[in-house]
């Protein structure tokens, strides 16, 4: 009877190759009591025949889908509280999850699920990777899956903070490349920085349009419209001075400027800072 009702279970779950819940089994086994169904559902993912997946719909719940044959090898020996957290882990897909909200998900204690985690890292199923926007938390993924570049902070990053070098680098090579070109278009800048090999990792189009837009708001570079409707680059005619004496006048900054008045108790004739300034403009002139 048992073997019997596991092939029942699995021939429902291979029906919905989305996964089942267990409302649907019970609906569509209504036959089956709720013992014999249980029994079966365990023997199944013992067998590792079924695994057990959060419900995306409902992350308090659970589903069951039918396993592959691949699925059977790579998970052999794998309990149903490790599957049920690979699971959770793969829900997350490549922005990872960290451990509190999988314990949450999964129902299951801090330290089972560190020791899951531990062995789901050895059997190179899931791999832990810190986030950038949070040094001192680690989030886990499918070992498969390249971090979002959200999480790592794309090539940037190095592995412990910003790599402040490296973008100088990409900075300095794209102005050199746009100055001796005269006005490449986005496309050229990009084929020339992949030529490089500059940079380690793989430099997508949007990676090196950020730096060309660093360039562009130093005011070192500009934008222009060619017949071709691409966007070219070219070094800046004009040049904007990073500071003039007005930029530094201290009013700009003072936090109470707006009690400054004539005659008042915080005045121009009293300020100091503001004597400073103009004693520093007559020395500029």
């Amino acid at each position: 009877m048992s073997r019997k009702v596991e092939e029942m279970v699995l021939a429902v779950c291979r029906k919905h190759p989305e996964g089942v819940a267990d409302t649907v089994l019970e609906s569509e086994l209504p036959d089956v009591s709720v013992n014999d169904r249980a029994l079966a559902i365990n023997s199944l993912l013992s067998s590792m025949k079924l695994q057990i997946l959060v419900n995306p719909a409902d992350p308090s719940s659970h589903i069951y889908k039918a396993s592959t044959t691949g699925d059977t090898a790579r998970f052999k020996g794998l309990t149903a509280e490790d599957m049920l957290v690979y699971q959770c882990i793969q829900a997350a897909g490549n922005i990872g999850i960290w451990t509190r909200d999988m314990k949450q998900r999964t129902n299951l204690q801090q330290p089972k699920v560190t020791k899951i985690l531990k062995a789901l890292e050895e059997r190179l199923l899931v791999k832990s990777v810190k986030s950038v926007q949070n040094a001192s938390r680690k989030v886990y993924m499918l070992y498969e899956l390249e971090p979002a570049k959200e999480l790592t902070g794309g090539p940037w990053f190095g592995p412990d903070a910003f790599d402040s070098e490296f973008v100088a680098v990409l900075q300095e090579t794209t102005l050199s490349y746009i100055k001796s070109k005269g006005q490449p278009s986005l496309a050229d800048i990009v084929r020339f920085i992949k030529e490089t090999g500059i940079s380690k990792q793989a430099l997508q189009e949007d990676d090196v349009e950020r730096i060309i837009n660093t360039l562009e708001y130093d005011g070192k570079i500009e934008q222009i419209e060619e017949d071709d409707g691409d966007r070219h680059y070219r070094m800046m005619l004009m040049r904007i001075p990073e500071s003039t004496p007005l930029t530094s006048i201290p009013c700009g900054v003072c936090p109470v400027f707006s009690e400054c008045v004539e005659g008042g108790k915080i005045s121009p004739a009293t300020c100091t800072y503001y004597q400073d300034w103009l004693e520093q403009m007559e020395l500029d002139f």
